[in-house]
């Protein structure tokens, strides 16, 4: 039986971080070291339950550990040159601001949540902003492309590949990492 790979979500905060047995416990039980890698595995409200790498677990306050950043998932095959990113981050900003008005309108009660839960129905948004490059998440063609200034590169894909090309997206030639556009 192989063992499987731990992949850290959260690190303890510098300071380190005390740990208890169960939620609520009124003593902790021991001290993660400072910036340890953890895998944050389940919550109860502000509690989460953390493996460490030697698969100790236990359980901390949730919102004091730091956050690993993730990327998107990861995709087989050689990435494709897709086309130019602009016209998908635009469609992003339109729907974030589609979705932030109407949760306005609902915070302002002048919306219901049957009616909120309505006219957000089938908004899938995705954007990870990391410095010059960003990954997002292209709804109409179910897939994540990986941008650095204006050229996207698709990154994974929810569906199959199609033999069919995308109508709206400009084609390029495949690409290799490394090989300029």
């Amino acid at each position: 039986m192989g063992t499987q790979e731990f992949r850290p979500t959260h690190v303890a905060p510098a300071a380190g971080l005390p740990t208890w047995a169960a939620p609520g416990d009124s003593r902790p039980s021991a001290r993660l070291d400072p910036l340890l890698p953890v895998r944050l595995v389940g919550r109860r409200g502000d509690w989460g339950r953390v493996v460490c790498s030697n698969g100790w677990s236990a359980w901390v306050d949730a919102r004091l550990l730091v956050a690993i950043p993730q990327g998107p998932p990861e995709a087989s095959g050689t990435p494709e040159r897709t086309g130019d990113a602009r016209p998908l981050l635009a469609e992003v900003e339109r729907a974030l601001s589609r979705y932030r008005h109407l949760t306005e309108e609902l915070a302002a009660g002048r919306i219901d949540g049957e009616t909120f839960r309505r006219r957000t129905e089938g908004t899938r948004i995705g954007a990870v902003v990391d410095g010059e490059a960003i990954w997002l998440f292209d709804a109409e063609h179910e897939r994540w492309v990986y941008c650095e200034g204006a050229e996207m590169t698709t990154y994974a894909a929810v569906e199959p590949p199609s033999a069919e090309p995308a109508t709206t997206v400009q084609q390029r030639p495949p690409t290799r990492i490394g090989d300029v556009p």
